[in-house]
């Protein structure tokens, strides 16, 4: 899992800023400033704007739940046959990948004694594989009934921004990406993780590297974003569970064929063959 920090911020000194304006020139105009000016405008309007994330929740919900109402998914548990055991939640974190067990401490630390405390010991026991052995038959009905506490929902709310939501923002902002392409890494991570295998997510953007450049790099975002997708698709079809593609074909590059860079609504999109709209 990736820990993450605030993205680094900066500016044009006064001075500097009046000085290019009585030359009549734009930081654009400046060769050797072009990725620093793309990274200052991913930073501008950014996938954490909170009017933006509200759109990331809604689109990964989409495709994660079948429902734009992401909020309704605090609740959410079932095994979905992955090979991940239990998936569950706003972000489904699950039992055999680790991102569960976090939660579920950080979640004790903050409310001692809650319902699904007694069941560390098992979370911690089936880690890395598909087992219930000590889930079965309460954990279900157990993580549901935690749903209606607000301290398990911030709880998933900080674990679904710690491990997901800020380090592909962060990362996106860095490659100079608008919001789309932040979007494009954050549904990665989500579907993925951020591991050392072949489909994690780092490795799903070094494979884009290899074939094109970053804005930060200097490099066409259209082309570098097709890349991306390109190599999310390879992703995905290494593995049966994620092998169905549309959360990529039929949403996030019609919004990049549409030339919708920065997710700007209404945004039309489907998802395993329904249909989403965001006015």
């Amino acid at each position: 899992m990736v820990n993450s920090t605030e993205p680094e911020r900066s500016a044009s000194s006064p001075s500097r800023r009046a000085l290019l304006t009585l030359l009549g020139a734009s930081l654009t105009a400046v060769p050797l400033l072009g990725a620093s000016h793309a990274s200052a405008n991913a930073r501008a309007v950014g996938l954490d704007d909170p009017a933006m994330k509200e759109i990331a929740m809604k689109l990964v919900s989409s495709a994660e739940n079948s429902s734009l109402d992401w909020k309704a998914q605090y609740k959410y548990i079932e095994d979905i046959g992955d090979g991940r055991g239990y998936t569950a939640g706003i972000i489904g974190f699950c039992s055999g990948t680790g991102d569960m067990l976090d939660l579920v401490e950080l979640y004790a630390e903050r409310k001692p004694g809650n319902v699904l405390a007694r069941y560390l010991p098992a979370l911690r026991r089936v880690n890395g594989t598909d087992s219930h052995d000590g889930l079965d038959p309460s954990f279900p009905g157990d993580w549901r009934t935690a749903a209606r506490d607000t301290v398990f929902e911030r709880a998933q709310n900080d674990e679904r921004d710690r491990v997901y939501f800020n380090p592909s923002v962060k990362q996106g902002k860095t490659d100079g990406l608008r919001v789309l392409g932040q979007f494009a890494y954050y549904d990665a991570i989500v579907m993925h993780g951020d591991g050392t295998d072949p489909t994690s997510f780092r490795n799903i953007r070094k494979r884009a590297l290899r074939t094109a450049k970053p804005p930060a790099r200097g490099g066409d975002e259209v082309a570098y974003l097709n890349a991306f997708l390109d190599a999310r698709v390879w992703a995905m079809k290494q593995e049966e569970a994620h092998s169905d593609t549309s959360r990529v074909d039929t949403a996030q590059r019609v919004f990049l064929r549409k030339g919708n860079l920065d997710l700007t609504p209404p945004l039309d999109w489907k998802v395993y063959g329904d249909s989403y709209h965001i006015g």
